[in-house]
């Protein structure tokens, strides 16, 4: 009796149909009309293509260290003639031509890019006024890598998120690259803010499913404020039907977890089940999405600010 109690608590659709149809609804917009951010971008995805020496590509990366040590991870080869000789013959096959012709294509000049992501830092001064932004650079990296976010530096590989019609795309599953497209990056970027210790408090005591669950759903919860009239689905990188079905089936969802006692397990094991990637929760159901748990720790997330008007963003 108790375990079916604490069910009706946390399900705010409890074994009914939420509003399948409905229409979704933005995020409160902040007021940020007034807010100057000065961010900083540098646009690099024609410098390693234009590499004709050797030498040419060592000074690069003597100038650009974080490309070469966190994106382009130097530390994973034995020495740097290994790394340097592996990115050349990277930058001047003739493919890296069509990458960066496609890349152009679908990215410009990069002034929308960086509309998006000046949007969202003025919102998150909005909230947190200390707030400084980093430093963005977009670089074509042959698909080596798609986003490292720092509080001091952001750094996109363009060629990642080319989309569904690009020739060359990155070798993953095809429900991972589903979030690899352009309209991604900045919530993306927003995201791995929201996860951050800076923005996100956890106890690193509590290592149970329920914890983690809710440490991603404030996760999303941060990221959507941030950019408040980006479809759920882009967050969490669902298709429509998924999200419509967990909406639909939230009832099912939380049953499942709590008859199988999901939520106070701190097994690795169980916790790839339920947070980690996967393209289905078999466990819940044959059509139910991966990462079913982070999906249902944002609807807890929304449900307790929803009911607590009086707890911030910064309080959360």
């Amino acid at each position: 009796m108790k375990k079916f109690f604490f069910l009706i608590l946390l399900t705010p659709c409890f074994l009914t149909s939420c509003e399948e149809d409905a229409e979704e609804k933005c995020a409160y917009i902040p007021e940020t009309s007034g807010s100057s951010i000065n961010l900083q971008v540098e646009s690099l995805e024609d410098s390693l293509p234009a590499i004709t020496t050797k030498t040419d590509l060592v000074n690069f990366f003597s100038r650009h260290t974080a490309l070469r040590d966190h994106f382009f991870n130097r530390s994973a080869y034995p020495d740097d003639s290994v790394f340097i000789n592996e990115l050349y013959n990277r930058f001047t096959n003739p493919h890296i031509d069509t990458l960066l012709m496609e890349t152009k294509k679908e990215f410009g000049d990069g002034t929308e890019l960086k509309m998006e992501f000046q949007q969202a830092f003025a919102n998150l001064k909005y909230y947190y006024p200390d707030f400084s932004p980093p430093k963005i650079i977009t670089v074509l990296t042959g698909l080596e890598g798609d986003l490292y976010v720092s509080d001091s530096l952001i750094i996109v590989g363009l060629d990642y998120f080319l989309g569904p019609k690009a020739k060359y795309r990155p070798y993953m599953h095809e429900y991972m690259l589903r979030r690899y497209q352009k309209n991604f990056i900045v919530p993306s970027a927003m995201l791995l803010y929201g996860i951050d210790g800076r923005f996100n408090k956890t106890s690193l005591q509590d290592r149970t499913i329920l914890a983690d669950m809710i440490a991603y759903g404030k996760a999303y919860y941060f990221a959507k404020r941030m950019i408040p009239c980006t479809p759920d689905s882009i967050f969490i990188a669902y298709t429509q039907e998924e999200i419509t079905g967990s909406r639909k089936n939230e009832g099912l969802i939380w049953y499942r977890f709590v008859e199988d006692q999901v939520l106070y397990q701190t097994s690795h094991q169980v916790k790839q089940k339920f947070i980690d990637e996967r393209p289905k929760t078999i466990e819940v159901g044959e059509k139910c999405p991966g990462r079913i748990g982070t999906w249902v720790g944002w609807q807890i997330v929304n449900a307790y600010m929803e009911r607590n008007a009086n707890v911030t963003l910064p309080g959360t």
